[in-house]
């Protein structure tokens, strides 16, 4: 029997890391503790201000499907902690919602790092995804222009969540014990997202 492929979630092609507006949701969903009746509060009072309701409902469906996959302890970390520990978060959410970009974290971004080449191309990012389609037939449909714009969009969240500078060189990650201690009751393996080498891991752990 053939296996079957594991198809890629391609729909991040507007927005970014949406920070603020994903703060300010996750406290709605700290009092409700509903995130279908927070989609409709944000809706219905336009939280996140956007000029029509469409907009609203696409940001705030995106916004939603990303932070419901975070655990109530990286929920914590997201409302109380430092803004770069509330970046390292929505980084993390980011990756569990789109597989690609998951991979994309661990396979170039981190694997960069390890090996000292702290330069981060938009080829490295060309390249990955031309590897990607060889083994899924549904990318061949994503046009240039849309490859281009995931392109963009992606190396903008990289910037926004402090993981990589302007002139897309890599940041080392600096995990905050709260930060390490909520994605490690998680799920270990969700640290390998980050720039950071596996001895510091070992020692912030202490």
């Amino acid at each position: 029997m053939a296996t079957k492929k594991t198809k890629y979630s391609m729909s991040f092609s507007t927005g970014g890391l949406f920070h603020h507006d994903s703060v300010r949701i996750t406290r709605l969903y700290s009092d409700s503790g509903n995130w279908t009746k927070v989609r409709e509060i944000v809706v219905e009072q336009n939280i996140l201000q956007t000029r029509t309701l469409a907009s609203t409902q696409r940001a705030s469906r995106e916004i939603c499907s990303r932070l419901k996959l975070l655990s109530d302890k990286e929920l914590i970390v997201l409302t109380e902690g430092s803004s770069q520990d509330q970046f390292y978060i929505l980084w993390l959410a980011v990756c569990r919602r789109y597989r690609f970009i998951y991979e994309f974290a661990v396979e170039v971004l981190r694997e960069k790092f390890l090996t000292l080449q702290y330069e981060i191309k938009y080829e490295d990012f060309d390249a990955f995804f031309n590897a990607k389609a060889a083994w899924d037939e549904d990318f061949d449909r994503i046009t240039d222009s849309t490859r281009k714009k995931l392109r963009q969009v992606l190396f903008k969240i990289l910037r926004e969540a402090g993981l990589i500078s302007p002139e897309h060189l890599i940041i080392p990650a600096i995990l905050s014990s709260d930060v390490l201690k909520a994605v490690e009751n998680t799920s270990r393996k969700d640290l390998s997202i980050f720039p950071v080498a596996e001895s510091d891991l070992k020692e912030w752990a202490k």
